[in-house]
Order: structure tokens, then sequence, then C-alpha cells
């Protein structure tokens, strides 16, 4: 039982020696020392950062990793000296709403920050000479656009995506941007959801041709840009590639809210009231999926049986466990848009926030959780890595910043209680607006039999029901995301 341990700390040791005798490169030192659980183990608050009066929704590094980005619900932008904690500029976003994503483009001299928001508008902020700030829209959407994409080591190129579906491509050189398409869901649902609502989008770091985009359906969609044609007569629109878990297949109950691309390419891909899965490439479903699956789970939620609707033999099912997506399990994600992300200097970890405020850290390879440490009095919505060394950025309903790094003297264990479940609201209370939860009420679908066999409630009348506590909850707030009071629970009208 004690070989392995003893392995790796003979390792460690031999590692430092060929360092000294200059055998190995005090680089390949520092991949070899981050990617350890030694070093994860003993991750601790460095420092908080509080300036914002809003919750904070974003937070990125700079490529040299010296400086971090913040946006939050008090539409200011602020650069922060991470390890001094000190604030090098803030200043107004230009955005009438919630900043939900701020991003630094690279080799721009750090004075070129890009902006999404809550109002829907895409904005680019110019760091002049003299600490002046000019900011200037780009585009819109229909409804609040959640995520940017840049592309790897450009200054100048970046993506946008909304709630009203569309993927829009800029050029910071013209000011101009290209609307791409429009999401649309598999043909059979045309009739009751006319687009995806979009939440996340990643680009490929191995090959920035290709960017995928996900939201309020089941499916990860996978682009190549190469596909559309400049001159406006492009039919742009058809992914290349669809993921998703067997089991999800068909199922109208999620959608997706974050995604990320490791270096070796693989997709993260965080999931709503489930699980966040890992896929690499050769386990997409091709350009046109089935609609259906015949998988059944286990309790724990592993696959049962065969996928993409089709009869199970011996074959097929090897076939199928191959392929199967590694799941990461233990966290809750229902109450807001939370993103996904990789840790390490390899990809070796992957980690997420929760709504029960904590900070989830699996290894990638298997999914073992590992860490859990508690991060926020609500929810944690964002967590960064820095891209040089282990130190994380993460965000949510509280008004600052924390930054961790391995500076614990012992190393921490996992928490007995885990299991421990926030009063959840349900996912769409934080993410749509009064006038958004108004069309999905009058979109909904025409059921002819109202009520169950077995007496209780129907699923259509509770999903009408969630929609209208839901309109009210947030008429009542007044537009304000940070409302923590109780409310009455789909639950308890149904008792």
């Amino acid at each position: 039982m004690n070989k392995r341990p003893r392995t790796c700390v003979y390792k460690k040791v031999l590692d430092l020696w060929n360092r000294e005798l200059g055998e190995l490169s005090a680089r390949n030192f520092a991949h070899r020392l981050g990617g350890s659980e030694d070093i994860v183990l003993r991750l601790d608050v460095f420092r908080k950062l509080e300036k914002h009066r809003g919750c904070v929704n974003t937070v990125s590094f700079n490529a040299d990793g010296d400086i971090l980005v913040s946006g939050s619900d008090d539409r200011r932008i602020i650069l922060w000296d991470w390890e001094s904690g000190q604030i090098k500029l803030s200043f107004h976003s230009g955005h009438s709403n919630n900043v939900f994503q701020a991003k630094m483009m690279p080799y721009s001299d750090d004075r070129s920050i890009v902006t999404c928001a809550a109002d829907g508008q895409v904005r680019h902020a110019q760091i002049v000479e003299g600490g002046g700030v000019e900011t200037n829209l780009l585009a819109k959407h229909q409804g609040r656009a959640h995520k940017l994409a840049i592309e790897p080591g450009s200054p100048h190129i970046f993506y946008s995506c909304g709630e009203d579906g569309l993927v829009q491509h800029f050029d910071l050189r013209t000011g101009a941007s290209t609307e791409l398409f429009t999401c649309q869901p598999i043909k059979d649902r045309w009739n009751y959801m006319p687009v995806i609502h979009l939440n996340a989008i990643a680009i490929d770091p191995r090959n920035p041709n290709l960017f995928a985009v996900a939201g309020s359906d089941e499916y990860a969609r996978l682009y190549d840009i190469r596909k559309y044609k400049w001159d406006g007569s492009s039919d742009f629109g058809q992914p290349t590639n669809f993921f998703c878990p067997s089991h999800l297949i068909g199922d109208e109950r999620v959608g997706i809210t974050g995604l990320a691309f490791s270096e070796q390419r693989e997709l993260l891909v965080s999931y709503n009231d489930e699980f966040i899965y890992l896929f690499t490439q050769d386990m997409g479903l091709g350009p046109n999926p089935v609609l259906e699956s015949s998988v059944s789970m286990n309790s724990d939620g592993s696959e049962v049986g065969s996928s993409h609707g089709s009869a199970a033999s011996p074959s097929n099912m090897d076939a199928d466990e191959k392929i199967t997506p590694q799941a990461f399990k233990g966290h809750r994600n229902c109450e807001t848009v939370k993103g996904v992300n990789f840790f390490g200097p390899n990809c070796e970890y992957v980690v997420s926030g929760s709504d029960c405020g904590r900070i989830f850290v699996w290894k990638k390879k298997g999914g073992q959780l590992i860490r859990v440490m508690e991060a926020d009095k609500h929810v944690v919505n964002c967590i960064e890595s820095h891209p040089h060394t282990i130190v994380l950025a993460s965000s949510g309903i509280e008004h600052d910043i924390k930054i961790w790094t391995p500076k614990a003297l012992e190393k921490a264990t996992l928490p007995k209680n885990i299991e421990r479940k926030p009063k959840s609201r349900g996912w769409m209370y934080q993410m749509a607006s009064p006038e958004d939860l108004m069309l999905q009420l009058f979109s909904l679908p025409r059921r002819s039999n109202r009520t169950e066999s077995n007496g209780e409630n129907s699923a259509a009348d509770r999903e009408l029901l969630d929609l209208i506590l839901t309109f009210n909850a947030n008429s009542d707030s007044s537009n304000d995301d940070d409302d923590d009071g109780d409310t009455t629970s789909q639950e308890d009208l149904f008792a």
C-alpha cells in the first residue's frame, strides 16, 4: 500500500537532483512539480481582491499572467496586480447591464480589452496614453451575451455568442462584426425551440479554425470556420460534429453552461443538473446525430446498454464502452451559468465552481475528486487558471475575487459533507430575464393531457409553473441578480 507514495517522493527527489545537475531544465521541472497532486492539496487563499460593488462574473489573466482582469454587476472593469493586490486601472465598461465577460487581447501591450454583457452588447475598450480609456460598441445580440472566445495568439480576432443563438466573428482591425450563423435546434425540435440560447463558446488551441458552442440543449456543437464563405454566399451553420453523452441524447431537461478545450484538444462540457464530461476528438456523434438513446443509467450515473438509439450487441457494447466520456461528479450546477476549466501545466486537473459555494478539483484521468475548497458564501461561477504557474482565481456571488496559491503547510483532505445541497430554485432562475421568460411561457408546446395517470401534475404543468414563478420572482427583484431570499419551491407547491 505504501509503494506508490514512496515512488512519488523518490521521483520528486530525482527531479530535484537532475535540475541541480542541469539535466532537467527549470521549465520542465516547474511543469512536473506543477502537475503534482501534493501542490493541488496545498492550495489556499493567498489574497482577496476587494473593490467591486456587485457579483464578479468574470476573471481572466493576461498573456504574461501578471495582470488579472475582472468584470462585475457594477458594470466596471478592473485591472489588478493580483500579486500585490493593487488596482492598476478601473473604468466603466460602457455597458448598461451586468458585465459577463472581459478578456485582454494578446500581443496588445495590455491595452486592448473586449467585453460582453447582459445588455447584449459586445464592446472594445482601448487604454490610451496617460491611462485614459476609450470604449466603443462593436455589435449587439438580441438577448444576453454570455461569452467571448479569443483566437489563440491573435490581437485582433475573437468571437461572441448570445442567448439569441447568434455567433459573431470580430476583427478589431476593421472594427466590424460578421454574423456567422444562428444556432438552430435539431429539426424535430423546431416546433418548440426556435433557436439554441448559447451560454458558452471555446476555440481549439491546437487548431484555431475549430470552435465549439453550447447552450440550451444537450449538444456541444463543433464548427470549422474554413467552411464559411466571406463573400456572404455561405449557408454556414451546420456543425462538423456533435458531442453528447449517449444517455443524455433526447433529454430535453438539460443544457450546457460551460465549455473548455485542453491543450490536448479534449473538450470539457459542463451540464446543468448533471455532470461534467470530457470528450476526445473520436467521441463525436458526427454531423447528423441520432435523436434517441436507448441507454439506461445505473444509480451512480454509469451507462448500461446501447447508445445512439440502436440495439445492443456485444461488439456494439464494447465499442460504446471505449468511447464513453469521462464524468466528473460531486458538484452542483443548477442556479447560475457556471464555467468549467482545466488546471495544471498539462491540464492534469478539471476545476469547477458549485452552487454550494465550493471549488471542486478532479483528476482529469479517471475523474477522481481530490479537492473541495470553500470559496464563496453562496455560489462559485468562475475559476481561471494562471497561464504559467499554479495559481487560480475564483469569483461568484460575493463581491470579491480570491487568489489561490499552494501556500498551505498541511495537505488538505476531502470534507465529510460533500453532498450538502443548497436550496435550489432551478438553473433558469439566474439565467433568464423576465422578457425571456415571457417568451418561453408563450412558446410552450400545447399538451392535450395535462394530468398524469397517477393523478400528479404533469411535466408540462410543472414547466408552466416554473416559468410563472420565475417571472414573478424576477419582476419583484427589479432585475437584481443578488436576490438571495427564500422563495417557495416547486416541491412545496405540489406537496
